[in-house]
């Protein structure tokens, strides 16, 4: 049975009742999000902007893509700023996160990881959001999602998928993972990132050579994997896709004794920390958990927070471009479309 706040199972397996029963709540949701595509306000900013989203509903890889852009844009000496909505956090108004200052709690998590590389800004209006970065000397966006919200006018516009799962069964929300329908989707795409290796990848990689779309690849790299080789360990996520994680550590060397997952997002409370802390004396294990989960309660010394954050690890992932131009390409493409504008 699935948790609450994560992806029903259905998604990612061939259609069958579960998905037919949603046929058309399915249908509705698809018409608004292929008419906000279609006719999306799309606020022109006086930087170059390049979105990175997701084709479906989470653990597509968007973040750590987005991190690898920074990367690349700083490389060629650029000052690129990160643009999110701060999904998960209580702020209301734009922000420029200052991780010494801001939790998860009031920016969310992702926006976290992104302000370690480049100056990231989070703000429900985009607009607003990118004038803080161009105010904090900014000279190129890459937004974080927002792709299907059509809020703000982009000049590439790079959808990431996972190969393990694909599309899923190909349906929209919520009768599958799809967060538009697809066909509207490829028409406001500039590319495609393919991450990682499975049959559903090679499936929408089909796809996507039919439809012209042009097709990059990448995989996972994990730069302390040797960390963990050997190590039993008790793995907890509160991710989209926590056995993507649990199977990344295993491929570490990491044997894994016991997992514990939580929904996406979640905000670790004393309790969790408390069992997780008795779950792992007991049996001799180590924590070992992502960046993105420790970005939820790092620097919590609440009660069993302050153990958690002593003891719990993190295995790192990175975005390693299959062709290593890859992200100058984007980058370039982007800049050389604002020029033009």
């Amino acid at each position: 049975m699935a948790l609450l706040g994560t992806a029903p199972r259905f998604w990612w397996r061939e259609p069958g009742l579960a998905s037919r029963a949603l046929a058309a709540p399915s249908l509705a949701y698809g018409w608004v999000a292929r008419r906000n595509l279609e006719r999306g306000a799309r606020v022109r900013v006086p930087l170059p902007v390049l979105c990175v989203g997701n084709w479906t509903v989470g653990g597509g890889g968007k973040t750590p893509t987005a991190q690898a852009l920074g990367r690349a844009a700083l490389a060629i000496g650029h000052r690129p700023g990160f643009l999110s909505r701060g999904h998960g956090g209580a702020a209301r108004s734009p922000l420029l996160v200052d991780p010494s200052q801001h939790g998860a709690d009031l920016v969310g998590d992702e926006p976290l990881l992104l302000a370690g590389v480049a100056p990231t800004a989070i703000a429900p209006d985009r607009a607003k959001g990118a004038e803080l970065l161009r105010q904090a000397g900014c000279d190129l966006i890459i937004m974080d999602d927002g792709f299907q919200s059509a809020r703000l006018h982009v000049d590439v516009a790079l959808l990431v998928a996972d190969a393990r799962r694909g599309l899923g069964n190909g349906h929209v929300l919520p009768a599958g993972p799809l967060r538009a329908p697809l066909g509207s989707q490829l028409a406001h795409a500039d590319a495609a990132l393919l991450i990682g290796e499975g049959a559903p990848g090679e499936a929408l990689a089909h796809q996507l050579r039919d439809s012209g779309l042009p097709l990059y690849r990448a995989t996972l790299g994990f730069p302390n994997a040797g960390d963990f080789a050997g190590r039993r360990v008790l793995a907890f996520a509160g991710i989209a896709d926590p056995e993507k994680f649990y199977a990344s550590l295993k491929a570490a060397g990491a044997e894994i004794v016991a997992t514990r997952s939580f929904p996406d997002h979640h905000m670790f409370k004393p309790d969790d920390a408390r069992e997780l802390l008795a779950e792992a004396d007991s049996l001799g294990l180590d924590l070992v958990t992502t960046a993105k989960d420790r970005a939820r309660f790092q620097g919590r010394q609440d009660g069993p927070m302050r153990g958690l954050n002593r003891l719990a690890r993190v295995l790192d992932v990175e975005v390693r471009w299959s062709e290593a131009e890859t992200a100058e390409a984007l980058l370039r493409q982007a800049l050389a479309r604002f020029s033009a504008r």
